[in-house]
């Protein structure tokens, strides 16, 4: 597969994610709008303002200029300037936010498509927070990003679904690759370990711990590893989203349960 051909791929999904976040904001009442996500300090109306935000600014938007009182929960630069966002759309209404997404992923959705990127290692010319990410992981994240928050709002107002759209399928695989990462370096895991985590809805992810102690994709699946990790894409999508913790979320684990619960507590790898 090319660049050009893997990245048109982020953005159909994307695209997609945008219409099912934007159709189940449609169907909110506005008395639901500020209800408690899993995020801190953020309602279903910050997740919203926080999506029109990011998609208004990759769209040619302006920057958001406006000074915060920094939050207890807020880290790092990023997290200030999402927060801007966040509180420079405070008194907008439901149907503006929900406005603004939709013209701004429309106008951003349709340069995409008339000049679609071809080399995924080159930098957009528009990114938010100035930011250098390469196409390839701007386009990349966009998609779990926007499916991220419509999973937060969907566990807010008690209306579960979208688990098994495109945009579910591609943050599950894409947040699967951490793992190596995860049991190397945050659960600080011995060389030769191995990890399988089998996520409903995916294939077996294997990793091992290679001799220079980075956790590395094993090209099959162990019978007797370390550590094996069963679990739905909703618990996986928890932990490594940092939504919930382990004791809240159900795991079948076999094998090392010592190291297993550690590799569990450092899932979170996304806000």
């Amino acid at each position: 597969m090319t660049d050009a051909e893997r990245l048109s791929g982020y953005v159909d999904v994307w695209w997609r994610a945008v219409d099912d976040f934007t159709q189940l904001l449609e169907s909110v009442p506005v008395a639901q709008w500020s209800t408690p996500t899993d995020l801190p300090g953020w309602d279903v109306h910050a997740c919203a303002a926080h999506t029109a935000h990011l998609e208004s600014v990759l769209a040619g938007g302006p920057e958001e200029t406006i000074e915060v009182e920094v939050p207890a929960y807020v880290r790092g630069i990023l997290g200030v300037y999402t927060e801007q966002g966040v509180v420079a759309r405070r008194d907008r209404t439901p149907d503006e936010l929900i406005n603004e997404i939709r013209e701004a992923t429309t106008a951003r959705h349709t340069r995409l498509v008339a000049s679609p990127p071809e080399d995924g290692a080159a930098t957009p010319e528009v990114m938010f927070g100035g930011v250098g990410w390469s196409w390839e992981r701007l386009l990349r994240n966009r998609p779990l990003d926007v499916w991220m928050h419509e999973q937060d709002v969907r566990r807010a107002v008690g209306r579960p679904g979208g688990l098994d759209s495109p945009a579910a399928q591609h943050t599950t695989e894409y947040l699967l690759e951490s793992l190596g990462l995860v049991l190397a370096k945050r659960a600080a895991a011995p060389s030769g370990t191995t990890l399988v985590a089998e996520v409903e809805g995916s294939g077996p992810a294997a990793f091992v711990v290679d001799g220079e102690r980075r956790g590395v994709p094993l090209g099959h699946v162990p019978n007797r590893p370390t550590i094996r990790m069963c679990m739905s894409r909703e618990s996986f999508i928890l932990l490594a989203g940092g939504r919930r913790t382990p004791a809240e979320v159900p795991v079948e684990v076999d094998g090392d349960e010592g190291l297993a619960v550690v590799v569990l507590g450092a899932m979170a790898v996304t806000p």
